[in-house]
């Protein structure tokens, strides 16, 4: 890629992470500060990403394959305070030679801001047309979501090979887009789970979720 272009992908990220600043500094950063609990729930959150991001895998050097997690983050903590909990793992993985540091901004809109607002978008949708009780909670905004999420991101990462000239399409669709199936639905239950987990045993960690909305809506609607 061109140096232009990566100026210009970095100029968009650097513009995303402002809009995002007033969430953040009014809701995440007081909220870290103040709450032990809370800064243990990031840190572990953010770990385990790392984590999953760092496993990668695929056939073909630079195809690689591996779990986003990212909609049950957005579900945690919303899209921008979700996206700004990505920078610092995204740094860490070009620390660790994951990525390069020459990738950052390419990284951070494919792989992350994308999927978090393909997973809150999805949200929304079904808590304004869906009926909102625990089961669709879980199983649209919850399993389905972070399905289709997985599927957006590598026909994403696809395009973006292709647009490049990385690769030719027939090398894309052979190495990488052959996996989509196999993703999808591992990481709908891997984030499925959590969502369920979630909402049985501390529905206080999920930012997107009311007790009021999707356990008593009956209740909300009087």
């Amino acid at each position: 890629m061109l140096l232009p272009e990566l100026f210009a992908l970095a100029i968009v990220t650097v513009v995303i992470v402002v809009f995002c600043y007033t969430d953040v500094n009014t809701v995440f950063f007081p909220k870290l500060q103040a709450e032990k609990t809370f800064q243990h729930l990031t840190f572990a959150s953010m770990f385990a990403i790392f984590i999953l991001w760092s496993a990668q895998a695929g056939i073909k050097q630079g195809l690689d394959i591996h779990f986003l997690a990212l909609t049950t983050l957005c579900l945690m903590y919303g899209w921008k305070s979700a996206f700004t909990i990505t920078i610092p793992i995204t740094f860490g993985l070009a620390l660790f030679g994951t990525i390069s540091f020459y990738h950052i901004p390419v990284y951070l809109l494919v792989s992350s801001l994308i999927p978090i607002l393909v997973s809150y978008l999805v949200f929304e949708l079904s808590y304004r047309f869906l009926p909102r009780n625990i089961f669709v909670f879980i199983f649209v905004a919850g399993f389905f979501n972070a399905a289709f999420t997985g599927s957006i991101h590598l026909v994403v990462n696809a395009l973006w090979y292709s647009v490049n000239d990385a690769y030719t399409w027939p090398e894309i669709v052979d190495n990488y887009l052959v996996f989509l199936p196999l993703l999808a639905f591992p990481e709908g239950l891997l984030n499925g789970m959590s969502v369920a987990l979630l909402c049985v045993f501390k529905p206080e960690w999920l930012r997107t979720f009311s007790d009021r909305d999707y356990l008593y809506p009956r209740n909300s609607q009087k």
